[in-house]
């Protein structure tokens, strides 16, 4: 069986505003067995149940506590289906996601041939798409458009699922805000690139910002 925990204040302390609501919920939190708990309503985050508990419900429990030697270990504490209920409740329901504010786009758009404007991607979408990669300098490090124009009507232009995470990210936003059939510049900082270590292979240095000019053929 647990010890009785020692009466920490007296009944002139407890009444005066030397003691805050939080103090007494946070005592009768941590030496109250679960049931006491529950039946004087002070179970659950001390906040919310400072804002419901009147300091004098509170005075009246803390004496009752003592009274009733209803300790912490004192009985069979089970963690039944209610008990798992209480907790999760706890949570304030005004509680809202987070969102991570990551700053302005690394990315810029130019149309350079308007699309229509009515159709554009969603996550998850197969897009299509002609594209020519470039570094700053100039040098085109990837192009899937044949170098004379008959052979593109043989090639299939390149599809992959947009939003994904199927290419880097400057094209994961990029496309999203491209109607079909639009033609764009999207000059992509390294960020949203290659970052820190580009890509050796296809020649593209580290934290290189990359431009392409990309046609965004079909959606499907």
């Amino acid at each position: 069986m647990a010890a009785e925990p020692a009466r920490e204040w007296s009944d002139e302390k407890l009444n005066s505003e030397e003691i805050p609501k939080k103090d007494i919920i946070k005592f009768l939190q941590d030496n109250a067995s679960h049931s006491f708990l529950v039946e004087h309503k002070l179970m659950g985050n001390i906040k919310n149940v400072v804002k419901t508990a009147k300091k004098e419900q509170l005075v009246l429990a803390y004496n009752q506590l003592f009274e009733s030697k209803k300790f912490k270990g004192t009985e069979v504490e089970q963690v039944s289906e209610q008990v798992k209920a209480v907790k999760i409740d706890e949570k304030p329901k005004d509680a809202k996601t987070e969102v991570v504010d990551e700053g302005p786009p690394k990315f810029t758009k130019s149309v350079l041939k308007k699309g229509d404007k009515t159709n554009f991607p969603k996550k998850g979408d197969t897009v299509s798409c002609w594209y020519t990669g470039t570094l700053e300098d100039g040098t085109v490090f990837d192009t899937n458009i044949p170098s004379a124009a008959r052979k593109k009507k043989q090639t299939k232009p390149l599809s992959f699922k947009v939003g994904l995470g199927k290419v880097i990210r400057g094209w994961d936003e990029g496309l999203l805000v491209m109607s079909k059939g639009e033609t764009a510049r999207l000059e992509i900082e390294s960020e949203w690139a290659y970052g820190k270590k580009g890509l050796p292979d296809s020649k593209i240095p580290p934290n290189a910002k990359l431009i392409f000019e990309v046609e965004l053929v079909a959606i499907d």
